[in-house]
């Protein structure tokens, strides 16, 4: 188990924060309706509902919010969202794996295909980069939990498989069937998670320049504006110098 590594998730990069408003709280809300249609609208017994939720309070959505998001899905007046995920290569070589909640494939397969073919990159089959990534638990806490020592021994003892610490928060990695239990151990010592979730965790790091990186960027942009796109993951490295540049 590490303490640190360099790894970092496009969910994390700099200026992800910037996201419109109204346009997360769609996106959370989808993924909270999702959730409590798929089990049971409590979240003390959903423990996929229960994340979602600690991550809509995360981003101060207003519970109004997430109550009418769990009651769509009690009601039965929900769309059917089918969970979708492409892969492909963004700029620099980059791989991509794009993971979206849709009520219509072939519109999200459209304009997430122009989003990428746009902006540098292409699509490619299932599998095509999917192997180069571990699937893992991964979950979020803010550098308000704690230092890093305190973080990393709380998830030792919870069980968790990797840590990394850094100003801007705490990862916490967990095999992918120890996601809730682990989030769960964690609890009494660090608070609620901003956000536990299955991740695609890269196996090798790909270090881009700056041209691609700024084209990298839009193509990610593009693609959060897409109400149907949820996460986006990639192994890239962007260099501090290089982010310096780039604003």
């Amino acid at each position: 188990m590490a303490g640190h590594s360099k790894f970092k998730n496009i969910m994390h990069r700099k200026g992800a924060q910037d996201k419109k408003r109204s346009g997360m709280f769609s996106k959370l809300s989808r993924e909270i309706t999702v959730a409590a249609k798929m089990g049971l609208p409590d979240p003390d017994m959903n423990p996929r509902l229960r994340a979602a939720i600690n991550a809509a309070k995360a981003q101060s959505m207003p519970k109004d919010n997430i109550q009418r998001a769990i009651d769509k899905a009690s009601k039965g007046d929900t769309e059917n969202y089918e969970e979708i995920r492409y892969e492909g290569f963004g700029p620099g070589g980059v791989s991509l794996i794009i993971e979206a909640l849709s009520d219509n494939r072939n519109r999200t397969a459209t304009n997430v295909r122009t989003a990428v073919s746009k902006n540098g990159g292409n699509l490619g089959a299932s599998g095509s980069v999917s192997h180069g990534f571990d699937r893992m638990g991964l979950i979020n806490y803010p550098a308000s939990a704690g230092d890093a020592e305190k973080v990393f021994e709380a998830a030792l003892e919870a069980g968790a498989e990797d840590v990394t610490s850094s100003e801007e928060g705490h990862e916490i990695w967990t095999e992918q069937g120890s996601l809730h239990e682990v989030a769960k151990a964690l609890e009494p010592v660090l608070g609620e998670a901003e956000g536990a979730k299955l991740a695609w965790r890269p196996q090798t790091m790909v270090e881009v320049t700056e041209a691609d990186a700024a084209t990298l960027f839009k193509l990610i942009d593009a693609l959060d504006d897409d109400d149907d796109v949820q996460t986006v993951w990639g192994n890239y490295e962007v260099s501090d110098e290089v982010m310096a540049k780039l604003g």
